[in-house]
This record gives C-alpha cells, structure tokens and sequence, in this order.
C-alpha cells in the first residue's frame, strides 16, 4: 500500500493541512491538500497546496517569496488533517502581510464580543504580490 492510501482524503479529493511553526508551535494557517500537493511537499520538503478558488496547485511562497520549509508532516488518528511543521520563510505566512492567518481574538466587550485585531501587519500586501492578487 502507498503512503497516500492511509490518508481518508474527503469527497473532492482534500484534506485539511495546517501549517505550524517548527520553533514556536504557532499555527500559521490551514490550507487543503489533494493528493498532488500532499506528494509533492513530501518530495520537495516545500509547502505545496491545493487552491479551491484558483482550481490549481499553489506553491506556498511562488509570488510571495514566502515559501514554507516543511521539517516533518503529520498525519492524525482518524487519517482526515494533516500538520505540516514548517519554517517559514520571512517571518510571514498570511497574505495580508502578518505572521499568522489567526491574527484576529473574540474578545468579550461586555455583552457583545468581538473579533479584535491582535497581530501586526509585518508588511504591506501590496508590496508582497507582484499580480496584485493580494493571496497566494
């Protein structure tokens, strides 16, 4: 059996991945993988991705320069999300310019909570993406 049969791969082909960094253990963000992007991240030890909007392999980092070494890819108990321990390049893996994609915290403001901004922008989209996308 292939690694990749041990994978419960959902009814369009993708699993869950979650990007996290080796050092900290902060989770950086969640992208999907079908089985093309899943072989070749183990091959190239780079975060490959499967983009649901674009219907086409994303190479974590290809506009960016913001690539994701992969150190070790995991697998969970039920088969169905995969982590990738990574180290990210330039310190920033969402595209909006910050560290993290999860930047945002539901904070209780009396009886309304909302979501509050919590992280930094590190740089400005509009001078990470060259085809003016503004997303990977």
């Amino acid at each position: 059996m292939h690694w990749l049969d041990n994978v419960a791969w959902n009814e369009d082909g993708l699993i869950p991945a979650i990007a996290q960094d080796a050092a900290s253990g902060r989770v950086l963000m969640v992208a999907w993988m079908n089985r093309e992007a899943l072989q070749l991240t183990a091959a190239r030890h780079t975060a490959t991705y499967w983009s649901r909007s674009r219907n086409k392999l994303w190479h974590k980092g290809e506009e960016s320069g913001h690539v994701q070494v992969v150190k070790e890819i995991r697998l969970d108990c039920d088969g169905d999300v995969v982590i990738l321990q990574v180290e990210q390049q330039g310190g920033i893996a969402c595209h909006t310019g910050r560290e993290s994609c999860f930047y945002r915290v539901l904070a209780q403001e009396g009886d309304a909570p909302q979501w509050e901004i919590r992280d930094a922008v590190l740089k400005d989209p509009a001078h990470i993406y060259s085809k003016g996308s503004g997303h990977e």
